[in-house]
């Protein structure tokens, strides 16, 4: 279409994206109905049959419709049941450029600062999609230096899934922020209640003789919608009971926290008790520490544990290594692994789909759809078993810090919790 739209129209300048755009608006406006459409598009491409009937233009214009639908990314499923049908009606070279894209966007961006990739619905049409692109990414694999390579190739890949079927992909990198244990509908009530809070001080500021400009617009807007006057000679039963009706909401918000809060631990209780009993009865009897005092300086944490992890230490070897060691020579060695692409496939199998994939951000739930790495990975992950040796990709990891004492501000009350990437824990295990 975007090819088309040169050819007609050269001296206008715009993206593919940008026409795309126009056209779904103009098809879901209704500014046309079917016989203008039709007549644009005669006008536009002039047809060799100019005497075709208008019975025969509503199945033309139903069928551009679909066209456009499909070159705008727009899900369309003929038949529910056919894992195949999206697959086959998206437009190959608008996927293929998509992956491209994302692919080269990929390889040039850090670890660090690569999107955080959402989870996706597991339905067939989403399916149909990773489909698609499974035999689309064997050029590139087969063109791929090492597990890092492999590795952009395949978060590429995602990528330009997320894009195709429209899910809204973050653009900050997982490094730069932090995340919160805290849930969203728990942060929304706790800015409903500052914000009342804060109308609150203003109202009692009111009450107690402050008139200045800001604080009476607040007063205004706290009686917007009533016939409360700030001149009415019961001003200030109307303040006191306007006081009293934002404190009994915080009351409320704070018992809504509160049972929210219960109702989760609850369901987690249950789901742990059905995953792990042992590790339910451990929380229960040793409760977690949670500190309330104020978090350690990031510069100083780095310090402290850089000067634990990255000085060198001399360790002093005793007599009995020797001893291990002739005891071990008279073991049997291990016959050499070959690593299969029936292997790696298994152990993705058995891993589950959205586990949090380390600082590279690929999920299993990739490394399951784009069958086609498999055999790459096997014979990537054999040689590096064979020169014994793994690229630095492999020992990058993020880590967490877990408190285990109230004191929060001594380093030494923290344990250090790394987590790798999913190749090396699972696939490499």
């Amino acid at each position: 279409m975007h090819r088309l739209f040169a050819e007609l129209e050269p001296s206008v300048t715009v993206t593919e994206q940008n026409l795309a755009d126009r056209v779904r608006y103009i098809l879901h406006s209704n500014i046309f109905n079917d016989a203008e459409l039709e007549r644009l598009r005669r006008e536009a491409i002039p047809s060799s049959n100019e005497n075709a009937t208008a019975e025969d233009a509503v199945p033309q214009v139903a069928e551009q419709l679909a066209h456009v639908d499909i070159a705008v990314n727009t899900p369309v499923v003929a038949d529910s049941n056919d894992d195949g049908t999206f697959a086959q009606k998206l437009e190959i070279e608008q996927i293929r450029s998509t992956l491209e894209e994302a692919i080269m966007e990929t390889r040039s961006t850090p670890l660090e600062n690569r999107p955080r990739l959402p989870r996706i619905a597991l339905s067939k049409r989403n399916r149909a999609v990773v489909k698609a692109l499974n035999p689309m990414l064997v050029t590139y694999l087969e063109a791929s230096r090492d597990l890092c390579d492999t590795d952009s190739i395949l978060f590429g890949a995602a990528l330009a899934v997320c894009r195709i079927i429209g899910v809204k992909v973050s653009t900050a990198g997982r490094a730069t922020g932090q995340s919160s244990a805290i849930p969203a509908w728990r942060k929304r009530i706790g800015e409903c209640i500052t914000k009342v809070r804060a109308l609150i001080g203003r109202l009692i500021c009111f009450k107690s003789g402050n008139n200045r400009p800001r604080i009476v617009l607040t007063v205004r807007m706290a009686f917007a919608g009533t016939n409360v006057s700030l001149y009415q000679p019961d001003i200030m039963q109307k303040l006191t009971e306007r006081i009293d009706d934002l404190n009994q909401r915080i009351a409320a918000w704070g018992k809504r926290i509160q049972r929210y809060t219960e109702r989760s631990t609850r369901f987690n209780q249950n789901r742990l008790f059905q995953s792990d009993q042992k590790r339910l009865y451990e929380s229960l009897e040793r409760p977690m520490a949670s500190g309330t005092g104020p978090a350690p300086n990031q510069a100083d944490t780095v310090t402290f544990w850089r000067g634990l992890w990255s000085e060198p230490v001399n360790h002093s070897e005793g007599s009995w290594t020797e001893v291990v060691a002739s005891q071990c020579a008279s073991i049997t060695p291990m016959d050499p692994i070959i690593i299969t692409p029936d292997d790696v496939a298994e152990a993705v199998r058995r891993a589950p789909n959205w586990k949090s994939p380390g600082l590279h951000g690929l999920r299993h739930y990739w490394l399951k759809g784009f069958v086609v790495c498999h055999t790459v990975f096997s014979r990537q992950f054999q040689e590096a078993l064979n020169q014994k040796s793994l690229q630095s990709f492999f020992t990058t990891g993020i880590t967490h810090l877990v408190l285990k004492d109230q004191d929060t501000t001594d380093l030494s009350k923290y344990r250090p919790i790394t987590h790798m990437t999913i190749l090396k824990e699972n696939i490499m295990a």
